[in-house]
């Protein structure tokens, strides 16, 4: 990282769309128009689609721990619901932003300079996403283990719905800045020229 992140735009706090200094493309290409632009081409969409997946996972999970709570599924089958899924998750995530912070985020920072901020930006968010899964990842085995008997279900599982609540929100804010940056420098200079092809 090569900037201080002012507090406001700290991923717990941001509630705003990115600043206008790193927006300037998604006025030219705003989301209506992506995905019949020439340059949408089969890597964005494969990115699209992950961050899709990402989306739902986290829906599932967050219904399936309400129902839990609210309704009193059966222990072991929220368990068996959850342990793989959640799992799935949180590796997947991981590679994704390993991916993006090694091999993506350097090649669009090359680009145009005005892009460096929302770049150091989206990699602060990938510090604090990373740091909100650890919490997820321990109280998700603290939740599967109480599942299986050895230890209060109940207390568990507001615990861990705490900590994947502020994860998905977290998360469903940062997709979002993420392909607001991302998506209209592809569509402006092609996958080619940004190393997606």
């Amino acid at each position: 990282m090569t900037a201080e992140i002012p507090e406001a735009l700290r991923l717990p706090n941001r509630d705003g769309p990115l600043p206008p200094d790193v927006r300037f493309l998604i006025e030219k290409y705003p989301r209506p128009v992506w995905s019949g632009h020439a340059n949408y081409g089969d890597m964005t969409r494969f990115w699209i689609s992950r961050h899709d997946m990402f989306r739902e996972l986290g829906e599932m999970l967050t219904g399936a721990t309400r129902q839990f709570r609210e309704v009193g599924l059966d222990p072991l089958g929220f368990r068996q619901f959850l342990g793989p899924r959640l799992r799935f998750m949180l590796s997947s995530l991981e590679g994704h932003h390993q991916i993006e912070d090694l091999h993506y985020f350097p090649r669009f920072r090359r680009l145009d300079t005005r892009l460096e901020a929302g770049f150091d930006l989206l990699e602060n968010d990938h510090e604090v996403i990373h740091a909100q899964l650890l919490e997820v990842a321990a109280s998700g085995r603290s939740l599967l283990e109480a599942l299986s008997g050895t230890g209060d279900p109940r207390r568990a599982v507001e615990t861990y719905a705490a900590d994947a609540e502020r994860l998905i929100a977290w998360l469903t804010r940062h997709l979002g800045d993420e392909e607001d940056l991302f998506v209209p420098v592809v569509l402006d200079r092609g996958e080619a020229a940004v190393g997606l092809d």
